[in-house]
């Protein structure tokens, strides 16, 4: 039958009760979303653990080996923490979209060795052509993952694929050819990256904007189509990453005095990934925190240091790995107590139906049961004897006439 198919109709009203016309300004989804806010509480708690993990794995790097945190090794450590950060702010944008980047790792390590090759020309001009490539690779997986409506992480890994490809023509590390070092201006570059990625976690708790941002999220059969500004959005967060990547690798570059490999990258991903969902950022989409990618970010870049300070050998792999691990068990965390507390609605606007009226008052509809309305019940009429009418007493009678 025609009603039980779901989504056919529209404009019914949902089980909540609200009315159809308001479910666009109180839902996520006008449709099959919750209504109310999304409770930022459990972010902000989950934050409050990874600032206390920061500052503990911080101390036991400090009592193991202080010169790990002053003056040159502690600029390169900002810059580590930059490098991963934009890869994780890449990762994590994409996953706010419900769309994850899995190519990050490969355009990074793509990026590192351009760089690597072309640094000697200047940092503009190697910057530039990497920045432009990278944002065609982003534009042609957008529309890859939107016109065709496939899922961002098979699309993305298809594009890994092909980076790959382009990374495996060299058979040898590649020596930094340029003379940048990021290391002098350290403190900038990561005033700027904690700025960004916290302005973004601030913005992304609005509510509007979040629920712009994770507008890509499937809400039921996930190959439905989620219209065209969703489309939109997403299009514009994979180039966004893409780019972001890039940047990554060639700052990574510039801050190793070592050769740039010519590896897969997908440790990278892994690592990238991990640290997004460590932050706190859902894997369903749209949910994230406001603090989270700059505490994960400071937390899995001082660990690595402790952990080549205490001789352990720990790959990105391992890593990466781990902070998944951790991260999907946050994914759980917010999206069970991070979701709007139920049987609490938000208050709806107003809505109008052409008549004055104040607040929500109705008129409460009338029980079917008596339809039609019954009519107030008039007395009987009287009958009328023909004997008694009036105007055998008031006219004249023919026979007091005949008398006379």
């Amino acid at each position: 039958m025609g009603y039980e198919e779901a989504g056919r109709d529209r404009s019914a009203e949902p089980s909540s009760g609200v009315p159809a016309a308001v479910l666009d300004n109180v839902f996520d989804d006008p449709t099959h979303g919750e209504p109310g806010r999304d409770r930022i509480g459990v972010h902000l708690g989950w934050e409050l653990l990874l600032l206390a993990g920061l500052a503990a794995v911080s101390w036991l790097l400090w009592r193991e080996d202080p010169s790990a945190v002053r003056d040159e090794n502690l600029r390169t450590l900002l810059i580590d923490a930059v490098g991963l950060g934009l890869l994780a702010l890449a990762a994590g944008l994409s996953l706010r979209t419900a769309a994850p980047n899995l190519a990050v790792g490969p355009i990074a390590v793509a990026a590192a060795l351009h760089y690597a090759e072309q640094g000697d020309r200047g940092l503009p001009e190697s910057l530039g052509p990497a920045v432009a490539v990278a944002a065609v690779g982003g534009l042609a997986l957008a529309l890859a993952v939107v016109v065709l409506h496939v899922p961002g992480w098979a699309a993305s890994l298809a594009g890994a694929a092909a980076v790959v490809v382009y990374i495996e023509r060299r058979s040898a590390p590649v020596l930094v050819q340029g003379d940048y070092d990021p290391k002098g201006s350290a403190g900038y570059l990561f005033a700027g990256f904690a700025a960004v990625a916290v302005l973004g976690g601030l913005f992304g708790a609005i509510r509007a904007i979040r629920r712009l941002v994770g507008r890509y999220r499937p809400i039921a059969d996930p190959a439905r189509r989620r219209g065209a500004v969703a489309a939109v959005v997403t299009a514009a967060a994979l180039v966004v990453s893409t780019v972001l990547a890039a940047l990554a690798g060639m700052l990574l570059a510039a801050n190793d005095p070592g050769p740039v490999a010519p590896t897969s990258g997908l440790d990278w991903t892994v690592l990238a990934v991990g640290a997004a969902l460590l932050a706190g950022t859902s894997a369903y989409g749209r949910r994230g925190g406001v603090f989270g990618t700059l505490l994960a970010v400071g937390l899995v870049t001082v660990f690595q240091v402790y952990a080549s300070e205490r001789g352990w050998t720990l790959s990105n792999w391992v890593v990466g790995g781990a902070a998944l691990g951790v991260g999907l068990l946050a994914t759980r965390l917010v999206e069970t107590l991070g979701r709007p507390r139920p049987g609490r609605p938000e208050q709806p606007e107003p809505v109008s139906d052409g008549t004055i009226s104040s607040g929500w008052t109705t008129p409460q509809p009338q029980s079917v049961d008596n339809w039609p309305p019954t009519l107030p019940t008039q007395a009987a009429p009287q009958p009328i004897d023909p004997w008694r009418d009036p105007r055998w007493e008031d006219g004249p009678r023919r026979w007091d006439t005949d008398e006379r």
